[in-house]
């Protein structure tokens, strides 16, 4: 596999060493010789894909710049509106839809950098889910290991760029959506600060919670497509009107002046040895001197389970009245279950998040970077229905979510990044920072894999 990196192509097409045509064409290879394997595209735009790359080459050749990522092969989740596409989302349903009239903001947003589109890339339907062990388009695998998750919901959009086939992707984060695939599958993955990257042409699963972010292999082309997704939106309302804070001069600042410290009790609990191991690897690195308590962390992650499950069961109430046999039964069953929620339970867990957004906040007036596992464990085998840690058994598909779930509900800016376990698969370790301050974790991201304490390592 090639495993240039975006940056690097966007470098030798623009100053001409590459054509943009000639880059798309090899991906296109790669994604015709690996994609079947892995199971992780749902469609490849190969038409569309030559045509922008054409003319990203006609444009260098008339003088003009088409953007910081011409000619770099990109790929998203299929819940993002592509032209011309029918927008999926993972379900059989949706494939009634009619094609999307324009692009999702977002990706409308790197093909004005240059970038070229290549496919859509299967996930959990309606993104309910950890594993991408979808019943109507079959499971994604993981390029580590076959017979194992490449997590969930964004498995496609993790397995494409850990198997080389695309350098970057998009995906969304909910309960852990881009994190827990970017950890199983040994990449670099952002959920943004609530409202900082738009959702505008995006499929939600729970409105209040929704995020939209990249996946790469390197923290450098991570920040690069970060940095042109961010900005207000005047077409979302939950995007915030704050201007863009560009993240990519910062990362050379070093991390001498950032607080940091390793989340424990709740987040080093029902999670493998190896696991934790790397968080405290990764804290030490960074400078960490203590260990500080989330408050209320399970709390937490019970009160995202019943916002998530109700919004995104009102979302698709009509057809699970009327076509409940189109679900996939596992979407269905937890989508019925939150529907017969009273509506007290909902009223009670907003009024707990916020009081939980407060206690947090509280803390990071004392911290910068907060310090956790991504996952409890590595890549789980496909179909594995629980895991047996401590002495405990877990149902599988939930538990891979534990780490990540506490922090999604309350929006803050979360990277996860790339450890080598014990084993072939890769772990993940998340570095959490308070609202708005994506430049500080993506620098510890960078001042990390500076070091070689984490970084992307190809599956052999």
């Amino acid at each position: 596999m090639d495993w240039q990196s975006a940056s690097s192509i966007a470098e030798d097409v623009r100053g001409g060493r590459l054509r943009a045509r000639a880059a798309v064409e090899a991906a296109l290879a790669r994604i015709e010789l690996g994609a079947g394997r892995l199971n992780c595209f749902t469609a490849v735009l190969t038409d569309q894909a030559l045509a922008d790359a054409a003319r990203i080459d006609a444009e260098i050749a008339a003088g003009s710049d088409p953007g910081p990522l011409a000619g770099v092969p990109f790929a998203v989740k299929n819940l993002f509106d592509v032209a011309g596409i029918v927008t999926l989302a993972g379900s059989k349903i949706n494939r009634e839809r009619a094609p999307a009239n324009q692009d999702a903001g977002v990706v409308r947003a790197l093909r004005r950098a240059g970038a070229v589109l290549v496919g859509t890339l299967n996930m959990d339907e309606y993104a309910y889910g950890f594993t991408t062990e979808n019943t109507h388009y079959g499971p994604t695998r993981n390029p580590y290991d076959l017979s194992r998750s490449a997590g969930g919901s964004s498995g496609g959009s993790s397995a494409a760029v850990a198997a080389g086939l695309v350098p970057i992707s998009l995906g969304t984060d909910t309960g852990g959506s881009i994190r827990v695939p970017s950890a199983l599958c040994g990449l670099f993955g952002l959920k943004p600060t609530f409202g900082r990257v738009t959702r505008t042409g995006t499929v939600l699963f729970a409105p209040s919670v929704d995020h939209v972010g990249p996946l790469a292999r390197s923290v450098r082309d991570l920040v690069a497509v970060y940095d042109l997704l961010q900005g207000p939106d005047a077409d979302d309302p939950a995007c915030a009107t704050r201007p863009a804070e560009p993240a990519m001069p910062m990362l050379a600042d070093g991390i001498a002046d950032l607080r940091v410290a390793l989340a424990g009790g709740y987040f080093l609990e029902h999670a493998e040895s190896e696991v934790v191991a790397a968080a405290r690897r990764v804290a030490e690195a960074l400078g960490a001197k203590r260990e500080v308590t989330v408050p209320h962390a399970a709390a937490a992650r019970a009160a995202a389970m019943i916002v998530t499950g109700v919004e995104g069961s009102g979302l698709h109430l009509a057809n699970l009245k009327t076509r409940p046999g189109d679900f996939d039964p596992m979407t269905r069953d937890r989508f019925i279950a939150a529907a017969l929620l009273p509506g007290s339970l909902y009223t009670r867990a907003q009024a707990f998040r916020r009081a939980y957004q407060l206690a947090v906040e509280t803390l990071f007036a004392d911290i910068d970077i907060l310090v956790t596992p991504t996952t409890p464990l590595a890549a789980p085998p496909i179909g594995q229905e629980q895991v047996m840690l401590g002495g405990s058994t877990f149902p599988s598909r939930a538990h891979v979510g534990r780490f990540t779930i506490p922090f999604s509900i309350i929006g803050l800016p979360v990277i996860s990044v790339p450890v080598r376990g014990a084993t072939h698969l890769p772990l993940g370790v998340q570095l959490v920072g308070a609202p708005f301050r994506e430049p500080q974790v993506l620098r510890a991201a960078a001042f990390l894999e500076t070091e070689r304490v984490v970084g992307f390592v190809p599956p052999s």
